[in-house]
Order: structure tokens, then C-alpha cells, then sequence
């Protein structure tokens, strides 16, 4: 209830009083004061439906209600004032009654009611109207009032906000004391890691693999990074728990006794499965968590090309010429075969899609059709134009992204192209590009939404907009050509045949900085705070060390490099540096090669300075 009804029912009632006193009819009075009773009651009830027709007015940007219910409360308060202009010393000041005082989130002691402009609103309401403010409203809103800023600081407003800009995913509202405080603990990590980016400060570690052979395929997933050789080994880091080691991943049994071992074709990774396949045609599978054994084992006729894991999913999709094959376990642990196809043509790529609902779900891309290939599915085309290949293939959740080569008279209808169709309707959405060399790699899952990264033969790398099809951004990248490629919201990192690995900022399109190695660059991944490369060499039996001595080990220059950089660490605060080269001159005692070298100049101060 508002003060200026209160005020009247004061009123009201003195004047009940008064005339029952006058005319003596206590039980005439008694009724017109249960009569006034029940018409408050009645006006109660009718006042939330009211305040609530109001809010989702307010939410519509309509003002009628509130610009009439502001009118008649400005026109009673002038009637009020003209009325009792000097109240007399016994009229107390109008006590305050909220309307809606059953709160949900306070308790009786807290506010339950928010002033919005001249209406009283339930705290549930407005912090409903809260919720569409982002962190630097609810800043000034915080500023307002008192009442405002207990709502602007609400501990779920700072959680959802927390959520929404991908902070903590997963966490309860209960799980931090202060979510305004965490929120800006991520931010200004989030900003220091940026930084570190930029400007390429971080600790480099290489996972050199010292028995001397060659470095075949490389993949990681998060925190773990896999790597297959010449030798036949597989071995899994866990960069995140450096203590525990690198760990082999054995092969099967029967295999390890072959003499001399395949070499590794392909390996996988993802967070509960790691597969690896090999020259010979066989495929294992180990499980991340339960030890070195494999946990799969199967036999394929011919060599194995490509090999596909799902981002999440416990299904292994390999190749192997023409023949397809998508593996996953029971509820009883053991594996079994979903589906398998023979297609028209060798398989070059092949990937899983991620998230689908249904069961495992292949994209397959041989000669110039790409098929989908699941259980109780297909193969289904999804694109096939005769005499154009498919040169590299990419799927999300939603769409696939194949690079199409263009031959003979297609050349003049814009050259090669990079086609996206859906996935649930199988139709195509938009076409981009339009090159006179070959795709070579597109990167559509890792992608922000509505973008597209890709890399050609011509050394560019382009960023589509999916939306409207035009090209956002086009770097001059490789001289000798584009491998990989992938971006997020504000960076580009690409890798090429000659060995460089470059960080472009996606909004200038400068080139913040590069790292180059000797061979071409084959895998690239990288998260908030780190990046993983591969450079594998091309040619797995180069000459030996020694020029009599072929067989046994390859010269280091010719084996291979895997880099993880970690930006979350700043190589140049003083905890890593030396405490030699943190002396300085003024120090009363210590050796005579007291100098500091961890800035260009030395700091001179006290009676040595010049």
C-alpha cells in the first residue's frame, strides 16, 4: 500500500469515528468499519495483478499504466497537501506498508520491495527486470539507491552473468561466496592471458621424444597430447599434472612381438579414448583413464588412412581404401561394430559429428561425394558434383564445410569454393570464396558462431562470414602454403608448409608474432591459455646421423617437434629468473658479478649511481 492510502484510510477511519460518537450507532458504525475492511482487503488483492500488468508493460517499452498511475498519485498528494497543509503534533507521520511482502529470495529483515520511480515493486520483480542488465548497468544502477544497489549486487545476477560469458559452467549459485568477485577474477585473468598472447609471453616446452625416430601424426585434446612414430610407439602426455609423467600406450599383444613393428598412420584423442592405427591395417584402442592396455583391438585389410574420434563420444570411425567402418562400446564394455560401408571411391577425409543424438554420426569425403554414414543410416549423399573433388572437410554440430575444387569450365563460375550444408536438411546454405588455388584446411567446429576459418594454396587464410557470405578478413600467411588454421573471437593462428606457426589479431589483421621449425606444420590446437603444434616431417626414412649408419637412429633435425606453449605463466616475473640476475649495485655484500640483467638497463640508484 502507497502513503498517500494509508493516509486516507487514517482519515476514513477518524471520520467513522466521529460520526459514531455523534450519533451513538456503535453497530451501524462497526458495520461501515467491516464494510472498510473488506474494500481494502478486496483492493489488496487487486493491487499485485495490477503492479504485475504494470511490469510486463514496462517490459514492452509501453507507459500508459505508469504515466496514469504516476498522474493520480501526483493529483491525491496535491489534494493531500492542500488538505493538511500543517498537521497538528499528534498526527504521527504514515507508517510504510509493502504490498507482495512474501518474498522469495529475503528474509523478513531485508528489503522486499524495490522503488521504481513512484511504484513499490516486489524484489522477485525487480530483480526479473535486473536480469537483462549486464555488468556495467547493474554497476550504475548500484549507485542509485541503497534499495537498488542490494539489488544490483544480488548474488544471482552475478552468477548468471558468470555463466553467460562462459565463466565456471557447470557450478551452482552456492558454490562461491562473492560471484561479483569471481566474475572479476576471471576477467582479469582472462585479460592478463590475452596479454600474454599478444605479446608472446609464456613458459615453451618441447615433447621430444629422445629414441631417435621419426615423429609420424599428433593430436590433443585439452590437457592430454598424443603422438605416434616410425617406431611403432604411442605415447600420451598429461600436460596438466606434469608430476605423473608421459606414459607408452602398449600395443596389442599379438602385434608386439612382430618384428620390426608398423609404423603409426594416425592417432586420436579425446578426453576418454585414444586410438591410434597403423601401416599394416591394425587399429588399437586405449582408454585414457584405465591404464596402458588397449581396451579395443580390430584388423583391417588394407592400410589405415584417416581415423575419426568424436569430441565427447566413445565411438572410433576408421578408414581403410574404400572401406568405412564406425566402432563403439556396449553398456557391457565390450566393442562392437554400429555400421560399415564400401564407397566408390579411397576415403581422404573422415570425421564424427559432435553432439548428435542419434548415435554416432560419420561425414565421409572421397573423390568429389561426401556421404553421412550412421546406424541404420546411409551412406546418404550429402554433396556430389561430378569431376570436382573435396579437398578438406569440416563438421559442427549444425553444418558441414567442404572445400571443392574446380575444374575445366567451372574455373570461369569463380574458381574453387568452400560449400556449407546442413546437417538436418542436407541442403546447401551458402557458398563462399572464390580462389584460384585449392582449399586446403577449413576449420568450421572450433570456429566463433557464424564463422568460418580456412587456409588455401594461393598462402592466404580467409574468414568468412556465414551469415552474409563475404569475407571478413584475408591474411597473406605462407609462402608455400597453408596447413592448418584456427580462430576464435579475436585471434587467428595458422600454420604452413614451411614450418612457421602464426598469431594474427583477427580485428587488424596484423601479424602479432611467429615461431618457426623445420618441418611443415601438421596439427594446431589451442585453448584459453595454451597452444599445441606439431611440425612432422614428410619423409619418415631420411638418412641416419652417421652416413654408414642407415638403420638405427635419425638425426634430431629429422624426427620432429611438438611446442605447447603456456601463456598462463609469465616467464618474466622474477620467480623465474635467477636470483644472479636479480642483484643489483647497491647490495652492501656479494660477488663481484653483482649485475642485473633482467632489464636492458641497469638500475642504478644510491651512492654507485652516476
Amino acid at each position: 500500500m502507497e502513503d498517500e492510502d494509508l493516509w486516507e484510510f487514517r482519515e476514513r477511519w477518524k471520520r467513522e469515528l466521529e460520526g459514531r460518537a455523534s450519533t451513538g450507532g456503535v453497530n451501524g458504525g462497526v458495520g461501515a468499519v467491516r464494510g472498510d475492511r473488506s474494500s481494502r482487503r478486496a483492493e489488496n488483492a487487486s493491487h499485485m495483478p495490477a503492479c504485475m500488468a504494470m511490469v510486463e508493460e514496462l517490459l514492452e517499452g509501453r507507459l500508459t499504466s505508469l504515466m496514469a498511475k504516476m498522474s493520480d498519485t501526483q493529483s491525491r498528494r496535491r489534494k493531500r497537501h492542500s488538505g493538511t497543509a500543517n498537521p497538528g503534533p499528534g498526527d504521527a507521520p504514515p507508517a510504510k506498508m509493502f504490498v507482495g511482502s512474501s518474498s522469495l529470495l529475503l528474509s523478513q529483515d531485508e528489503i522486499n520491495e524495490v522503488p521504481f520511480f513512484d511504484v513499490q515493486l516486489p524484489y522477485e520483480v525487480a530483480l526479473n527486470i535486473f536480469m537483462f542488465l549486464g555488468r556495467t548497468e547493474l554497476g550504475r544502477c548500484a549507485q542509485v539507491s541503497k534499495a537498488w544497489k542490494v539489488l544490483a549486487e544480488d548474488e544471482v545476477l552475478w552468477y548468471r552473468l558468470c555463466l553467460n560469458e562462459g565463466y565456471h559452467r557447470g557450478a551452482s549459485v552456492s558454490d562461491s561466496p562473492c560471484w561479483k568477485g569471481t566474475l572479476r577474477d576471471c576477467k582479469r585473468t582472462k585479460d592478463n592471458v590475452q596479454h600474454n598472447w599478444k605479446n608472446r609471453i609464456g613458459a615453451i616446452s618441447q615433447l621430444q621424444y629422445e629414441l631417435g625416430k621419426v615423429l609420424c601424426d599428433v593430436s590433443s585434446c585439452e590437457d592430454l597430447v598424443i603422438a605416434g612414430y616410425t617406431s611403432g610407439d604411442v605415447r600420451l602426455w598429461d600436460t596438466l599434472h606434469w608430476d605423473a609423467g608421459a606414459s607408452f600406450l602398449w600395443p596389442n599383444r599379438l602385434r608386439a612381438e612382430v618384428a620390426p613393428r608398423p609404423h603409426v598412420s594416425q592417432v586420436k584423442i579425446n578426453q576418454s579414448v585414444a586410438v591410434a592405427s597403423y601401416t599394416d591395417g591394425s587399429v588399437d584402442v586405449w582408454s585414457t583413464e584405465s591404464g596402458q592396455e588397449p581396451v579395443h583391438h580390430y584388423q583391417q585389410l588394407q592400410g589405415v588412412q584417416t581415423v575419426a574420434l568424436g569430441p565427447k563420444a566413445v565411438a572410433v570411425a576408421t578408414a581403410s581404401g574404400t572401406q568405412v567402418r564406425v566402432d563403439s562400446p556396449e553398456d557391457s564394455g565390450s566393442w562392437t561394430t554400429l555400421c560399415q560401408a564400401e564407397l566408390h571411391a579411397p576415403v581422404e577425409s573422415l570425421l564424427l559429428v559432435p553432439e548428435h543424438l542419434e548415435g554416432p554420426l560419420a561425414a565421409v569425403a572421397a573423390g568429389d561425394s561426401v556421404y553421412l554414414l550412421g546406424p541404420g543410416r546411409g551412406p546418404d549423399v550429402l554433396h556430389s558434383i561430378y569431376g570436382h573433388p573435396v579437398t578438406c572437410l569440416d563438421v559442427s554440430a549444425v553444418r558441414a564445410a567442404l572445400g571443392v575444387k574446380s575444374c575445366g569450365w567451372a574455373m570461369n563460375d569463380g574458381g574453387n569454393k568452400i560449400q556449407v550444408y546442413s546437417l538436418a536438411t542436407g541442403q546447401l546454405e551458402v557458398s563462399v570464396g572464390s580462389s584460384a588455388g585449392d582449399f586446403t584446411c577449413v576449420n568450421l567446429k572450433d570456429s566463433p558462431a557464424h564463422l568460418l576459418v580456412c587456409g588455401n594454396k594461393d598462402r592466404r587464410v580467409r574468414l568468412f562470414d556465414l551469415r552474409t557470405g563475404s569475407s571478413v578478413v584475408s591474411l597473406y600467411a605462407h609462402h608455400l602454403g597453408v596447413t592448418t588454421v584456427q580462430a576464435d573471437d579475436w585471434k587467428i593462428v595458422s600454420g604452413g608448409i614451411e614450418g612457421l606457426v602464426c598469431v594474427w589479431e583477427m580485428r587488424t589483421g596484423a601479424k602479432l608474432w611467429e615461431m618457426h621449425n623445420r618441418h611443415p606444420v601438421r596439427h594446431l590446437s589451442f585453448g584459453v591459455s595454451r597452444l599445441v603444434t606439431a611440425n612432422i616431417p614428410d619423409e619418415k626414412l631420411p638418412r641416419g646421423a652417421c652416413i654408414t649408419d642407415d638403420d638405427l637412429t635419425a638425426h634430431r633435425r629429422h624426427r620432429g617437434v611438438i611446442c605447447l606453449y603456456d601463456f598462463s605463466v609469465d616467464a618474466t616475473q622474477p620467480d623465474h629468473v635467477l636470483p644472479i640476475c636479480r642483484s643489483n649495485y647497491t647490495e652492501s655484500t656479494g660477488y663481484n658479478y653483482n649485475i642485473g640483467l633482467v632489464v636492458p638497463y641497469d638500475d642504478l640508484s644510491g651512492p654507485h649511481a652516476p
